[in-house]
């Protein structure tokens, strides 16, 4: 056993308001996962496993990156976002909660939309929240379960529900988690007797300096 690294996706396409127009890196996006990349190489990190969801931001942060690891990389389904999009229109057309236009506005909504979902009071969606965090813990544990370090590249939400199963946070604490995520960092995790640990949340070592301040992005 040995431990993940965690790292959600590059900036994608912030003027989205679906699931297909959001997936797709915007062009600082790619410089944020090259940045990685680099980082990674610079540090001598190598990695015995990679894994991405299927989708294509995951894939092209993931190909920005290029990670040095012999194994061929794990695409797995398991590891893809919610479908935030398709949660949340459902939500504005059963309780008159419309999707919000700008990040100060997600604040508020996220937790109304976590509550919700969890709570099953959403119809018509692609995936209940239970069997989204079902999901999660089973691919965390797997891949816990591998030999040598695993590089993780994923999305916020997922990222988030992983904090919940690993921290036992509420629902509050899930949505803070969930916007404080900034594009292309990095969240550790080790695998203990016991079960997970967080070792680490949220570094941006490749943006941590002034001439890249501008590059850090949370949308």
């Amino acid at each position: 056993m040995s431990h993940i690294t965690l790292v959600r996706h590059g900036q994608a396409n912030t003027e989205a308001r679906d699931e297909l127009s959001y997936d797709q890196l915007s062009d600082l996006g790619m410089q944020q996962a090259r940045w990685l990349g680099d980082h990674f190489r610079q540090t001598g990190e190598v990695f015995a496993r990679v894994y991405t969801g299927t989708l294509k931001r995951h894939i092209q942060t993931a190909d920005g990156i290029a990670a040095d690891c012999a194994a061929a990389v794990v695409r797995d389904a398991r590891l893809n976002e919610m479908q935030y999009f398709d949660v949340a229109q459902q939500l504005e057309k059963q309780h008159g909660l419309p999707i919000p236009k700008e990040r100060e506005g997600f604040i508020e909504h996220l937790p109304v939309l976590f509550r919700y979902w969890q709570e099953d009071r959403i119809e018509n969606i692609p995936e209940k929240f239970s069997d989204f965090e079902a999901r999660v813990g089973e691919a965390m544990t797997e891949i816990a379960a591998g030999e040598g370090r695993a590089l993780v590249v994923t999305s916020g939400g997922l990222i988030g529900m992983a904090m919940r199963i690993i921290l036992r946070l509420d629902i509050e604490a899930l949505s803070h988690m969930c916007l404080s995520i900034e594009n292309s960092s990095l969240h550790r995790v080790q695998p203990l007797t016991t079960g997970l640990a967080m070792t680490q949340f949220n570094a941006i070592p490749h943006l941590d300096t002034p001439e890249r301040a501008f590059a850090r992005t949370h949308l």
